[in-house]
């Protein structure tokens, strides 16, 4: 069993010196170092660790979380640049290193930059990729208008916001489309607006029939996630009352009901709104 980049439930199969080894049921062993051992800790206990490479390359478990999972994308903050390469920040004792080859441009120290952890399949080493594009694939073959996917956020363009789709795909969400403030790393749900013949989509924050919504239209929709799907403010309310819990006019507010009821996303009463 491979387990380089991976989380493990092991069994403490002994304490010594330098620390408790770990057992499977296969015979796979590797050291949990001393320092994180806790007090509680017993003969037979089986724990959960990860599992990556020592400054000597062999497996060594560590309690400790790393800010990026095997096959997964991050933006990672460079702490060193040697003649191998950037050494990046991923949370564990030993850096990440990524070479030279697995750079779009030469990485400089401080920089942060968006990354994938992939494992050597020769060295069984765990290493950072820059070259996001060689892990996403050119063709869409199993998503079509209006899929619900998950998004995770990248960069920003002249055109919008790059996201990677379901860990898979390269996307974009046009300028016109970002109802919401994004962040770098952030991950989200979204919805594909239309798959192009080079293999790349373009993404909605908002399922598909209401693109037209504007930023009021998605607060007003959050509000009533966010309440059990009811809300007692309607357009009887005041529009002192509108603005502070909503920070829009009372007309935004207006036009933006009047869209979520055409699409048919609210009910109205006469003291709530609902959601469907």
């Amino acid at each position: 069993m491979v387990y380089i980049g991976e989380y493990a439930e092991l069994r403490i199969d002994r304490f010594t010196s330098v620390g408790a080894y770990l057992e499977d049921d296969e015979g796979f062993e590797v050291l949990l170092p001393n320092k994180y051992l806790t007090d509680d800790l017993e003969i037979d206990q089986t724990i959960k660790v990860y599992i990556y490479n020592d400054s000597e390359d062999r497996p060594v478990a560590t309690t400790e979380t790393p800010k990026i999972e095997l096959n997964d994308f991050a933006f990672l903050r460079v702490k060193a640049v040697s003649s191998f390469g950037a050494f990046l920040d991923w949370g564990l004792e030993k850096d990440l290193l990524v070479p030279f080859k697995e750079q779009t441009a030469k990485m400089v120290e401080e920089g942060i930059y968006l990354v994938r952890l992939y494992r050597d399949d020769q060295t069984n080493r765990l290493v950072g990729s820059a070259r996001i594009n060689r892990f996403l694939e050119d063709e869409v073959t199993d998503l079509e208008q209006g899929d619900e996917v998950e998004l995770f956020i990248a960069e920003v363009t002249d055109l919008g916001r790059k996201v990677i789709v379901n860990d898979k795909y390269s996307g974009l969400i046009f300028k016109d489309r970002l109802v919401r403030p994004l962040r770098n790393g952030e991950k989200t749900s979204g919805y594909v607006e239309f798959v192009r013949e080079d293999g790349k989509l373009d993404i909605s924050l908002v399922p598909i029939g209401l693109e037209k919504f504007d930023e009021f239209s998605e607060t007003v929709l959050r509000h009533l996630q966010e309440n059990g799907g009811v809300s007692t403010i309607t357009d009887q309310s005041s529009p002192d009352l509108i603005r502070a819990e909503l920070g829009m006019s009372k007309k935004s507010f207006k036009k933006a009901v009047g869209n979520l009821y055409k699409n048919k996303k609210i009910k109205l009463t006469d003291t709530t709104i609902e959601l469907l």
